[in-house]
């Protein structure tokens, strides 16, 4: 792989990021979607493409006017190990903070590299508005084995109902870390360095 790019999803890549959810729901824990609803939210997405090929994505799902969450994460297996998926995240943990959200969620069976973004894993109660949206019709409601994980965009932005000292992951304590969206940038550009003047455009 040569040059991947990142940009916002259109209708027309409904198939493409359909095919990639529907291929890897088992694996990627993903909840299937149905082609009519991608094409309803494809402005939310932002997919990755190589030359000329939707080859991963992610939504900013809002769950409601302060709370976003990264929905439908993927990353096609072939292309793995390229930092793709984390700059998804970065990227639309930057359209959150650009339209005004004040916290990205996700929920996860693999925190971990939600935790190295500086993402923090809470109490999924601290998350209600997911709970509303999605959990209380789930039929793995509180069963699931997912983490909620947070991540403040806008500086002051404190996670419900406060920050805990630390959090016990894995057998090991995390440093409860409260970082915006400008450090997540910084973590992530120092790790990957690009070099390219389009930052839309990174080195695969």
């Amino acid at each position: 792989m040569t040059m991947v790019t990142f940009r916002p999803g259109t209708e027309a890549d409904a198939p493409a990021v359909n095919r990639l959810i529907s291929d890897n729901l088992e694996s990627g824990h993903l909840l299937p979607r149905t082609i009519e609803e991608i094409v309803a939210h494809a402005p939310r997405f932002i997919v990755a493409e190589h030359d000329g090929a939707v080859i991963a994505c992610a939504e900013l799902a809002p769950l409601s006017n302060t709370v976003a969450e990264v929905r439908s994460l993927v990353v096609d297996e072939r292309v793995r190990g390229n930092h793709i998926g984390p700059r998804l995240v970065t990227e639309l943990a930057s359209a959150g903070a650009a339209r005004g959200f004040a916290t990205l969620c996700a929920f996860t069976h693999q925190p971990s590299h939600f935790v190295k973004l500086g993402f923090t894993i809470v109490p999924h109660m601290w998350v209600p508005e997911k709970i509303a949206h999605d959990c209380t019709s789930c039929p793995l409601f509180r069963r699931c084995g997912q983490y909620a994980v947070t991540l403040p965009l806008r500086a002051g932005v404190h996670v419900r109902p406060e920050t805990p000292p630390a959090v016990i992951y894995g057998g090991r304590t995390v440093g409860a870390r409260r970082p915006n969206v400008e450090r997540l940038h910084l973590q992530h550009s120092s790790a990957l360095a690009p070099s390219e003047e389009d930052t839309h455009a990174v080195p695969a």
